[in-house]
């Protein structure tokens, strides 16, 4: 990171208890390291950002984007709310922002920087922002052996409290017992039974040499224990060659015993009918999880990106198409 010749000295993110303020000039080697820099300004002075618009260029080369105080945009009108995932809007069109532009040594500098809020800013409430939640694995570990122990929850979090300082723990802790409850339930669901992984890969190394096209990817997490699935045979790889233009996604299906979601890709052939053109089993919803099974999709089909995505209203699927596939319209 650096800032122009008009800018001074180089910035270094923290001085001690001081952190750097985002100024114009500034030069980022990625939008990575942009959004770092800009985070943890952010939490030192007690607001949560989001990466919002960012604009590709015909090589999909990332050529500008912004990332905004997360209370930015309109407030959704009654109307618009989905009845069933009812939720009160934290967006009452706040403008601070940074804007980062490609520049043509490949480099990204703050073109646009606005640091005034409509709303009060809270250092100390800066560590219950999701952004802000990190679970280190040494306490990951301790979390599932007492789970496997039969301890529950709440006492599982409360003895990692006491452990780091009694009340005082709770601001050490990094994360509060939601979220180290989320953790157990994610957790539980990629405990496989006995045999059963096993059974999956035996059953993909048979397919392999039977259909040379047949393709699969299985995501595993720190521990080897798998955590997203996806496949597709020949036909599927086959028809997306030619009915590849506009593709469904959804991952309302039925889930199985582990609580993973069935997520298959569909398109409609020449007559009108639904063809299968992938499929996926996911342990979570996140943008991680989307993005990591888009990208495993669109590798088995050979890189070509579809012209149009059809999916339901998940802002986690849509930041992950938004992050894979620019290009396409999303509807």
């Amino acid at each position: 990171m650096e800032v122009d010749s008009n800018g001074g000295n180089n910035p270094s993110v923290n001085e001690g208890e001081q952190v750097e303020e985002p100024k114009k000039g500034m030069y980022f080697s990625s939008k990575e390291e942009v959004y770092t820099f800009y985070g943890k300004y952010a939490k030192h002075v007690g607001f949560s950002i989001a990466c919002r618009a960012q604009h590709f260029g015909d090589d999909e080369q990332l050529k500008n984007f912004a990332i905004e105080c997360s209370r930015a945009g309109e407030r959704k009108k009654k109307s618009k709310v989905n009845p069933l995932k009812p939720s009160l809007s934290t967006k009452i069109g706040c403008k601070a922002r940074v804007q980062g532009s490609l520049q043509k040594d490949g480099r990204y500098m703050l073109t646009t920087v606005n640091l005034e809020h409509n709303h009060d800013l809270i250092p100390t409430d800066s560590r219950h922002f999701a952004m802000n939640k990190k679970i280190l694995t040494p306490m990951k570990r301790r979390l599932e052996i007492n789970d496997e122990a039969g301890i529950g929850v709440s006492r599982n979090y409360h003895s990692m409290v006491v452990e780091a300082g009694g009340r005082g723990g709770y601001e050490s802790l990094t994360f509060d017992e939601r979220d180290a409850r989320n953790y157990i339930d994610r957790a539980r669901r990629l405990r496989l039974g006995e045999g059963d992984a096993q059974s999956l890969q035996s059953y993909y190394m048979r397919m392999q040499p039977h259909s040379e096209k047949f393709f699969y990817v299985i995501d595993v997490d720190d521990e080897c224990r798998i955590r997203n699935l996806f496949w597709a045979n020949a036909r599927s790889r086959a028809t997306y060659e030619a009915f590849g233009d506009v593709v469904s996604f959804d991952k309302t299906y039925l889930t199985n015993k582990y609580d993973m979601s069935c997520a298959p890709f569909v398109g409609v052939n020449h007559h009108g009918q639904s063809i299968l053109l992938g499929c996926g089993l996911l342990s979570s919803e996140d943008t991680d999880t989307f993005v990591w099974l888009f990208k495993s999709w669109l590798s088995c089909m050979s890189n070509r990106h579809s012209k149009a995505i059809i999916t339901d209203q998940c802002r986690a699927m849509q930041n992950a198409i938004d992050i894979v596939f620019p290009q396409a319209r999303h509807r």
